[in-house]
């Protein structure tokens, strides 16, 4: 809004044409996200509490957790207000891709506030039935990914890393590939939101990773100079990428060990729908195994011990699942958990960006 409205007057004020610069743009969209979640940080956990809104805690899970009963959660709805917000400010609104984007964001929320509320209704950590919450995510991403399938400015060719000349053509299997990237992803972040942090830093740090791959691939002498796929437009998810950065760090000063507020399902389920999406519409589809490693792996250890206690007929492969409840109940303190799993994100990302060169 802010650049529809001032850039028209670029033509009598010159100094009003920086505001068509993406990297101008983002860098005040991340602020505004920012500047959002620390004003309506406190107010927010306040209406929680008084709402009664609080995390309901496993009985099975680390005993160290039982004194986390009573903290707010679904404080997801804070960074959807204020990457929303600071979306709609400072981005482009004829593009469709951003439009895209908050689509699949508000969507998977909208699922997660109504698990969250089945289980702050029953007072358990059971919400709505799995098979049910899954059908209505892969609903969202379906149609999303045959909108795009069918956009003829949008190709459906998979992007693999370290290879710039393969680049083969899924044909219909872009549509399965891309739903699939977009539900995994919402429900790995999920999986990971499990100690104070240790979610939203990963992916704050997968979409600062993303914003320069967003960059990139819109901005056509860049991609033709790093020889990844150009997509016209999508520059501007650079600003959305932004504002979720901003957001997310916002969020991590309430939500830090000991977190004053949880995100709940609201939070993790919109925050992975939205970098899945981002992963598609950027043509780094794969990248987002390499990003978002942690969350890989966290959801694997569930497969794993799953499958192994079925297998072996009662025996546990980790002592939890997911694995982070596996280093606590060696003895790892929760902080030393989570900053560990941040440190490996910092790397996973940096290795990520050198597939920029490594080609």
């Amino acid at each position: 809004m802010i650049y529809h409205f001032l850039y028209s007057f670029s033509d009598t004020y010159s100094w009003l044409n920086v505001f068509r610069y993406i990297t101008f743009r983002t860098i005040y969209a991340t602020i505004t996200g920012l500047t959002i979640c620390f004003i309506l940080g406190p107010w927010v956990i306040r209406k929680l509490q008084s709402l009664r809104m609080e995390q309901p805690i496993r009985g099975d899970g680390p005993g160290s957790h039982l004194s986390k009963e009573g903290t707010p959660t679904m404080g997801g709805i804070l960074v959807i207000f204020s990457v929303v917000v600071s979306t709609l400010l400072w981005a482009k609104l004829n593009v469709g891709y951003v439009w895209t984007v908050l689509m699949v964001m508000v969507g998977f929320g909208l699922i997660g506030f109504w698990d969250d509320y089945r289980k702050l209704s029953n007072r358990s950590s059971k919400g709505i039935p799995g098979t049910v919450r899954l059908a209505a995510e892969i609903m969202i991403a379906l149609f999303v990914s045959i909108v795009l399938y069918l956009n003829p400015d949008f190709s459906s060719n998979l992007t693999v890393p370290f290879f710039k000349t393969v680049l083969p053509d899924l044909g219909w299997g872009y549509i399965i590939l891309s739903t699939f990237i977009i539900v995994g992803a919402a429900n790995a972040v999920n999986l990971t939101d499990g100690l104070d942090g240790l979610a939203i830093s990963p992916t704050t740090i997968c979409f600062a990773t993303y914003l320069l791959f967003a960059y990139f691939a819109g901005n056509i002498k860049l991609s033709g100079y790093l020889q990844i796929p150009y997509v016209a437009g999508v520059g501007e998810l650079a600003v959305f990428c932004g504002a979720m950065v901003g957001a997310g760090i916002g969020f991590l000063w309430y939500n830090t060990y000991p977190a004053q507020i949880f995100m709940g399902d609201v939070g993790s389920l919109s925050l992975g729908g939205a970098l899945g999406t981002i992963a598609v519409l950027t043509k780094q589809e794969i990248l987002l195994a390499i990003v978002g490693g942690i969350f890989v792996v966290e959801t694997i250890s569930v497969i794993f011990q799953v499958g192994w206690f079925k297998m072996s007929k009662g025996e546990r492969m980790f002592r939890m699942a997911p694995i982070h409840h596996h280093f606590e109940l060696k003895g790892w303190a929760e902080p030393k958990v989570i900053v560990r799993f941040w440190i490996i994100s910092i790397i996973l990302a940096l290795i990520a960006i050198s597939t920029l060169k490594l080609r």
